[in-house]
């Protein structure tokens, strides 16, 4: 296998259902109206029967590396479940909102969550309260552009404030799958991805590729502290978070320390084992021939996060796909992952212990979440998938 084959592995970036392309046959409606706004844009669709905004629901896309797709964020909130169909048949105007660059900080992106809901409120028919929220990193990012509205006694009017899966005690991206992006001898989309302003700031643990440590990013520590300055959360609305992992504290069949992914022709002999706890945990061995290097990438301290309760991603099934697609040979043990854990979804636990990340949280007293109310799948669900259990939870109370 040649140089450019190792060179060819990393464009790919790591993204959820609401940024895959829509499926067959699924074609999302024209907007009403298209608004640009500084750092971003949004599509707006009128609710059945409305001339104008009357009753709206701002949603803010999530997290990848690139500019917002609002057609295929609509398609994935709409085609396994219509949840955007349900909402405009009941009325309300659906205003979807896009960031020119959703890999950026996300201060920068509140930014543009606040001009619409400036906007919004300009062009609303009525007096009737804003709904918003947002899906994975869509749900941080509105959450300080409103706390940050409200510390500044700005009238968001905004009653109901949700979040769909988002990292409200960080994500998780396996700390040798991070290294392996910058083991790539050429700049790359995953990379960039991985060493990107949100990333920084939403990972719980992120890899250095200068010192080759991992720990909490800086970004990460002023996105707090900046959060925490902003009140922490809105405190008008009524706060709803959903989680697409189960809250039993049962996770994923992905047993710690067993090999999850080995690549052989292309990274010949790289591979990448489950986070397991233990002082000094071996999660990856990276091998290449162009230029030859070798690199073990170990752990400290970490609880057994891949098998995490938690909404998953197809981590190592992304990597491996492109693996594949530049000749190598694979042995993928485990394509999917935790993510989100259920207690960063649903704000309730910290993830540095096992007994808090593994937590039933139908035992725990709700008022230990950060959050009014709550829901978890009843069963394991890829992150921000749309089903129709937390839909219509979601649906039921927009509408109580």
């Amino acid at each position: 296998m040649s140089e450019q084959n190792e060179q060819s592995v990393g464009e790919f970036t790591l993204a959820g259902p609401l940024a895959t392309a829509p499926p067959a046959g699924y074609t999302a409606p024209e907007p009403d109206e298209r608004w640009p706004l500084p750092g971003g844009f949004a599509h707006v669709y009128y609710g059945e029967r409305n001339q104008g905004i009357v009753r709206p629901v701002l949603m803010a896309d999530g997290f990848n590396l690139g500019k917002s797709d609002l057609t295929w964020l609509y398609a994935g909130l709409d085609s396994t479940y219509p949840m955007l169909t349900e909402l405009r048949r009941r009325g309300r105007d659906v205003i979807l909102v896009g960031f020119n660059e959703r890999s950026a900080s996300l201060l920068d992106n509140a930014q543009t969550v606040t001009a619409a809901v400036h906007r919004t409120i300009a062009e609303r028919l009525g007096g009737t309260r804003l709904m918003a929220g947002g899906f994975s990193m869509g749900g941080l990012v509105t959450r300080y552009a409103l706390a940050r509205m409200e510390m500044q006694r700005m009238d968001h009017q905004v009653g109901v404030y949700f979040s769909w899966d988002t990292p409200h005690r960080g994500a998780y991206i396996p700390i040798g799958l991070q290294a392996f992006a910058h083991f790539i001898p050429v700049p790359n989309d995953f990379a960039r991805q991985m060493n990107s302003p949100a990333a920084r700031q939403m990972l719980w643990r992120h890899y250095d590729a200068m010192t080759g440590q991992n720990g909490i990013a800086p970004e990460r520590r002023e996105f707090l502290k900046r959060l925490d300055e902003a009140g922490g959360w809105p405190r008008i609305p009524r706060v709803l978070a959903l989680a697409n992992g189960r809250g039993d504290g049962t996770g994923i069949d992905v047993p710690p320390g067993e090999s999850v992914l080995k690549s052989e022709r292309v990274y010949p002999g790289t591979a990448f084992y489950a986070q397991a706890q233990g002082r000094e945990v071996t999660v990856a061995e990276l091998r290449r021939r162009f230029p030859e290097s070798e690199k073990t990438i170990t752990t400290g301290d970490l609880p057994e996060l891949d098998g995490a309760p938690g909404g998953t991603l197809r981590s190592y099934g992304i990597l491996a796909d492109a693996l594949k697609k530049a000749g190598a040979q694979v042995d993928l043990r485990h394509e999917e992952i935790c993510f989100v854990p259920t207690v960063s979804a649903v704000a309730i636990r910290d993830l540095d212990q096992q007994k808090d990340l593994y937590a039933n949280v139908g035992d725990l007293a709700p008022d230990e979440s950060e959050t009014d109310d709550f829901i978890w799948s009843s069963s394991t669900t890829p992150h921000t998938a749309v089903t129709e259990e937390l839909a219509t939870w979601l649906l039921d109370r927009l509408f109580g």
